[in-house]
């Protein structure tokens, strides 16, 4: 089994942090998405949609997509639970994991795709829509520090995916130069609690 991945690129960072928090080694390739070693013939044969992460097992079979990815390691290792521990608390990980992937993730994601210059070439860049990412952000911003009030995690008392999602989703916003303002102290607080923990500060998140 070895893991396709890349560094500071948000999914397989929450694929990494996941792992870390689990206390889980695996062999990893790095892909270079810079020099779009992603693109290359040998890649796309495993994952036509040529995207990491990408989890290859020992018979040549490949999982790929992130929640995919942890998904399969939350089943073989359960131990710390991530998503998680009953019937109700896998339903309530899973509607904060969905929203922090909607309201944060997809939209910091949005308007570093648009607004970039990394992305030029890349893919068609519409900035008035990646500028709409960043207000659609900034916006769920607001409504998340008003959740934070009263927990310390996302999802409720422990630390699951929905932190993993949210804090990757948050950190390649900073490159799009989106921050979460200091007047909104929930936020604040959560995101530095979250990012001292091991798992994701050895992540490398990007922060320019």
């Amino acid at each position: 089994m070895k893991l396709w991945t890349a560094d500071v690129a948000p999914n397989p960072r929450r694929v990494a942090i996941f792992l870390a928090e689990k206390g889980i080694e695996i062999p990893t390739v790095m892909v270079d998405l810079s020099q779009r070693e992603n693109q290359a013939p040998d890649f796309v044969a495993k994952n036509p949609l040529a995207r990491v992460p990408l989890l290859e097992f020992g018979d040549g079979s490949c999982l790929a997509e992130s929640m995919a990815i942890c998904r399969y390691f939350e089943e073989t290792n359960p131990e710390p639970p991530l998503f998680g521990v009953d019937a109700r608390g896998r339903a309530t990980v899973e509607m904060w994991n969905r929203r922090m992937e909607s309201e944060i993730l997809a939209r910091t994601t949005g308007c570093f795709r648009h607004c970039h210059p990394y992305w030029q070439g890349r893919i068609e860049q519409v900035a008035a829509y990646g500028e709409l990412c960043r207000r659609q952000a900034e916006d769920s911003m607001v409504w998340l520090d008003g959740e934070l009030a009263g927990r310390d995690h996302i999802a409720g008392a422990d630390f699951t995916i929905a932190d993993i999602t949210a804090v990757c989703g948050f950190d390649i916003g900073r490159v799009a130069k989106i921050r979460i303002p200091e007047s909104l102290a929930n936020l604040t607080r959560w995101y530095q609690s979250v990012s001292a923990r091991p798992s994701v500060a050895a992540s490398g998140p990007p922060r320019k």
